[in-house]
């Protein structure tokens, strides 16, 4: 079949150190796609406050992020290679947004009738991602058959009864997941510094959704006792910003990957920026439903779901970033492990008052962050120290 001219161009060769910055129609669509991943709060949520087993709603949020993410990090390295400058690439990279619209949309029902709706979204959103691809190399119809069998399972969830319908969520996560085991990976260069600042920008909209919780816990109210449980709420996330933006670490992170061959430098980014950012990620999803749950009551016991949900989000964020750290290479907080092991603990705290909790969580946060900035200073103190002690000795006379 030969296709139109307008669609058949090819995508222009870029060199390997030819780097490329994030677009304004990329960050459109992380838009989309980060509603898509908020509405995995509301499978959260919803687990709170109905008679399903404890955890139900957190596999159910795991599972569908599992999918979503397999095919967002496809478009981010989708436009790594083939950058949308032509109308014919902005259009259909708008019909992929069309696609996540449609998946956030069927996400609350996702595990029941709404489950056709979401495979619809996902088979717009594989068959944008192809025609994108073919583009740039014909390789790609290896893939294709893995994305189709998974969209099919994915639909079929909506005509089949529990359990039946998490073996096929979970058949259609293995098939894509592991699509790379069976068609092969030869790797193909990607550039750094455009993954770098395409998951910052995410990340960045990530945690303003979040804070978009807030507004919604609020339910039109505004008293003081919610204003306060805001305050903290807010607080909280710009920990969390501060955890990720406030040091070096994406210039440092540009430079680790720019040392780089190109198959190690993909490695790095599998490692960095597709593993370790799930656990940040779904931490946020996951503080933010307890977050909205707390401040609803803010002086009142949180149940026992949104005060483990809060707990363990700021927890998982916390061990993605040491993660995310460790992968690149990069400076290490300090005692990672005990601010993870405190949050955790928090969660008793929200048992009692969920402003407690907050407060609690506010104040581990910001612990680590002047344990780290205290150990950035002191090296640059110890270098400073070893310049002057290196000059030379200039005297008078001699």
């Amino acid at each position: 079949m030969r296709l139109p001219q307008w669609f058949a161009e090819r995508a222009e060769p870029i060199s390997d150190d030819g780097e490329i910055r994030v677009s304004t129609l990329e960050l459109f669509f992380d838009l989309v796609f980060v509603f898509t991943v908020t509405q995995l709060t509301t499978l959260l949520t919803d687990g709170f406050s109905e008679d399903r087993f404890v955890g139900e709603g957190a596999l159910q949020a795991l599972l569908v992020f599992g999918v979503i993410w397999w095919m967002y990090s496809g478009y981010a390295w989708l436009t790594n290679t083939i950058p949308p400058v032509r109308a014919a690439r902005r259009v259909l990279l708008l019909l992929g947004m069309t696609g996540f619209l449609i998946v956030a949309l069927a996400i609350p029902s996702a595990f029941g009738s709404g489950g056709p709706a979401f495979a619809l979204g996902y088979l717009l959103l594989i068959t944008v991602h192809a025609a994108l691809y073919l583009q740039a190399t014909t390789a790609f119809w290896r893939v294709v058959p893995f994305n189709a069998a998974a969209t099919t399972l994915i639909f079929l969830t909506g005509f089949v009864p529990y359990p039946w319908s998490y073996l096929l969520w979970a058949g259609a996560l293995v098939l894509l997941w592991g699509s790379p085991y069976f068609i092969g990976q030869k790797g193909f260069p990607l550039r750094g510094a455009h993954i770098v600042e395409r998951h910052g920008l995410l990340i960045i909209v990530v945690l303003g959704e979040s804070v978009i919780a807030i507004g919604i816990g609020a339910h039109g109210h505004a008293g003081p006792g919610f204003l306060v449980a805001a305050a903290l709420g807010l607080a909280v996330a710009a920990c969390l910003w501060w955890a990720y933006f406030g040091g070096d670490d994406e210039t440092a992170a540009e430079h680790a990957l720019a040392r780089r061959d190109p198959v190690s430098r993909t490695r790095l980014i599998l490692g960095a920026y597709f593993y370790a950012h799930i656990p940040m990620l779904l931490g946020v999803v996951t503080a933010a439903a307890g977050v909205k749950k707390a401040v609803e009551h803010p002086f009142a016991p949180m149940e026992l779901g949104p005060s483990v949900a809060l707990a363990v989000g700021i927890a998982l964020f916390l061990a993605g970033h040491r993660w995310y750290r460790r992968v690149l290479g990069l400076r290490r907080a300090p005692a990672p492990l005990i601010g993870t092991a405190a949050a955790l603990l928090s969660g008793a705290v929200g048992l009692w008052s969920a402003a407690a909790q907050l407060s609690a969580l506010l104040v581990v946060l910001i612990a680590l962050l002047v344990a780290e900035h205290r150990s950035r200073a002191v090296p640059a103190l110890d270098n400073a120290l070893d310049t002057v002690g290196a000059a030379p000795d200039h005297h008078p006379g001699r």
